[in-house]
């Protein structure tokens, strides 16, 4: 058996390798063509072109491997049932069952690896990308470090005019606590011309500002030409972390984002989608290949048309789900986690009422 095994992972693989060249080449020359027009209006180097496709072939790797697992898979068992190589092996004693091991290990493995790939690499080639497109193309400028604004704590707002994070100084900062009781009290307030980091104590030091305090009798003030704040819970990393976008922030990064959020009190709805979202794109990939090879193997003589289209309607149908459970969770209805899985969970839900029929 170990030599079906080796043949059939083989052919596997080759078709998954095929497929991802071919998808990702198209992919590139769609997204070149569209772009061609502003490399040449902002004179951009051509090595600087080719750097940008380098780092812009990883998302679109992580995104097309479910289609090109499931192709392959349904390619692979398609030419062997037009070959009548699946007769010759019911013939020999092998179940399908045991056909499809050799589809299911291999392709747990690219489940496992494209987990690292999804949840480390992509973001990593994401930030070079985004960047290349800001400086040279002059696309999806967001003026990083400009008019920061967000949630301490449940009861603190901090707002910063500009943080330089090459000094890991603030400027124009204002800090606002308001009552636990009533959110729309203010008990406290710091604003300072500069706001900066001491590495050695870890701690923020206010300069040139002015400290106010509200009571329901009176409100006091003082003048502080420094100000050491202890009680404040983020670092210059923070601030820097705060301007990224989540597609470029790996999984760690993702769940330090969820921790800040909700110890601000703030919704990480949109952050908890995207971190389970990594898991359960990744493992797509088994579940997709469960539950379309036994449909391709039960169509023994749809041919490669036949084997083509199934692929597409069923990554459609995926993908649809996908779509409409993320509509859900974002806007409440759903719990992330269900969002993240919803396709998969679907899906799986099919297989195992097709797997069953594989007997006949």
């Amino acid at each position: 058996m170990k030599i079906l095994d080796k043949y059939l992972a083989k052919q596997f693989l080759q078709t998954i390798f095929f497929g991802l060249l071919g998808f990702t080449a198209l992919f590139i020359v769609i997204d070149a063509m569209e772009n061609l027009d502003d490399f040449l209006d902002q004179d951009v180097p051509p090595l600087k072109i080719l750097h940008y496709y380098v780092v812009f072939a990883p998302d679109i790797i992580k995104l097309i491997t479910p289609i090109s697992v499931l192709f392959a898979a349904l390619f692979t068992a398609g030419k062997m049932s037009v070959l009548n190589e699946l007769t010759a092996m019911k013939a020999s004693g092998v179940s399908l069952y045991r056909f499809m091991a050799p589809f299911l290990v291999t392709v747990t493995l690219i489940s496992a690896f494209s987990i690292y790939f999804g949840g480390y690499l992509v973001p990593m080639a994401n930030k070079t990308k985004i960047n290349i497109a800001q400086v040279y193309l002059k696309k999806g400028l967001s003026f990083t470090g400009s008019n920061i604004y967000f949630q301490d704590t449940e009861t603190r707002i901090v707002s910063i005019s500009f943080f330089d994070a090459s000094t890991n100084k603030a400027n124009i900062v204002s800090i606002q606590d308001f009552d636990v009781d009533d959110p729309t009290r203010m008990t406290g307030r710091i604003d300072a011309q500069k706001l900066s980091y001491d590495t050695l104590s870890a701690k923020w030091i206010a300069l040139n500002g002015v400290e106010r305090s509200f009571t329901n009798e009176k409100q006091s003030a003082s003048f502080f030409d420094s100000l050491i704040i202890s009680n404040l819970n983020f670092k210059p990393i923070d601030l820097t972390k705060k301007q990224q976008k989540l597609q470029e922030m790996n999984l760690d990064e993702l769940s330090e984002l969820i921790e800040s959020q909700k110890r601000a009190g703030n919704d990480p709805r949109a952050t908890l989608i995207e971190y389970h979202s990594r898991y359960a794109f990744a493992l797509a990939n088994l579940i997709i290949v469960l539950f379309g090879l036994p449909i391709s193997v039960s169509r023994r003589k749809s041919g490669l048309a036949g084997q083509v289209g199934i692929n597409i309607l069923i990554t459609f149908i995926y993908l649809v789900f996908m779509k409409v459970s993320q509509a859900f969770g974002k806007n409440g209805a759903m719990d992330p986690l269900l969002t993240a899985w919803f396709a998969n969970l679907v899906f799986l839900a099919g297989a195992l009422i097709t797997l069953p029929r594989m007997k006949h």
